[in-house]
């Protein structure tokens, strides 16, 4: 009799255990599928996944992380009253990383195209980036257009296999496209006036243009091929979406965005913060 009661309260036991180990279960699955934007208030931190590269995202003299993509999290974290938290990411695990869960949303410069938008979701663009062209001031200082440079007497450099160099090829056919192994080898030659322009990944030509203003300028104020950026979080999280794309259209609109923008990309103040290569 008394093993048999035992056994009963054994089984009983077991079948508790069993019984919160999945209401433990179902309360973490339910808190994993809630909205970001939920789980950052009510966690009191928000999560950011980042990657570096100059100057979205950079370690300083001091090896903290500045740079624009940075302002912009400190921006949101301040504006939602929570702490901050960076997760760096190298780039290609990035969006596993995401939908793994290790953070809340991607602010990395992150450009929106079709095969990200199958895995990811994105809110509204915030900035854009793109292929830029910078010239030589005494070969090309009256080029306005890009069909100027569209001549057998224009000489463009590029990075072999890299995008401006198909741009060039199909779109300035008739110019002489000079191909590089390396950018700082094809932006040489804009320098040393054997070149009359460097097509490169925006911002290397503004910043070839900020850093040699003797020499180098950009003839066109905008990316000659135009790709925008924003935030990526998990697929179907519609109410993080609606809450950041209303933190984008307020800090465009007061006109913060474009300042914290033209500080890191149209500028060079900050170049003494980080280290030389």
């Amino acid at each position: 009799m008394l093993k048999r009661i035992l056994s009963r309260r054994t089984l009983i036991g077991t079948l508790a255990l069993a019984l919160c180990a999945i209401a433990v279960s179902e309360r973490a699955q339910a808190q994993a599928q809630a909205p970001a934007i939920e789980q950052i208030r009510q966690r009191g931190t928000l999560r950011i996944g980042v990657s570096t590269f100059v100057p979205w995202a950079m370690r300083d003299t001091n090896g903290e992380l500045i740079g624009f993509e940075i302002d912009v999290a400190r921006k949101i974290a301040e504006d939602l009253h929570v702490q901050l938290e960076h997760v760096p990411t190298a780039w290609d695990g990035i969006i596993p990383a995401l939908i793994a869960g290790r953070f809340d949303m991607i602010v990395s410069g992150m450009s929106v195209t079709p095969q990200r938008q199958q895995t990811v979701d994105f809110t509204i663009p915030y900035a854009a980036s793109g292929q830029e062209i910078v010239a030589n001031r005494a070969l090309s200082g009256n080029v306005r257009t890009l069909q100027d440079l569209n001549q057998a007497s224009v000489t463009i450099t590029c990075r072999r296999g890299a995008v401006p160099c198909t741009f060039l090829t199909e779109n300035l056919a008739r110019a002489t496209i000079r191909q590089f192994d390396d950018d700082a080898q094809a932006a040489q030659e804009v320098l040393n006036g054997r070149a009359n322009a460097w097509m490169a990944s925006f911002p290397r030509p503004r910043f070839l243009a900020l850093d040699n203003p003797q020499v180098a300028f950009m003839p066109f104020p905008e990316p000659v091929t135009r790709s925008e950026e924003a935030f990526a979080v998990r697929k179907g999280d519609t109410a993080t979406i609606e809450a950041m794309n209303a933190w984008i259209r307020a800090n465009q609109a007061n006109g913060w965005i474009a300042q914290r923008h033209a500080f890191w990309f149209d500028s060079r103040e900050w170049r003494n913060r980080v280290p030389t290569n």
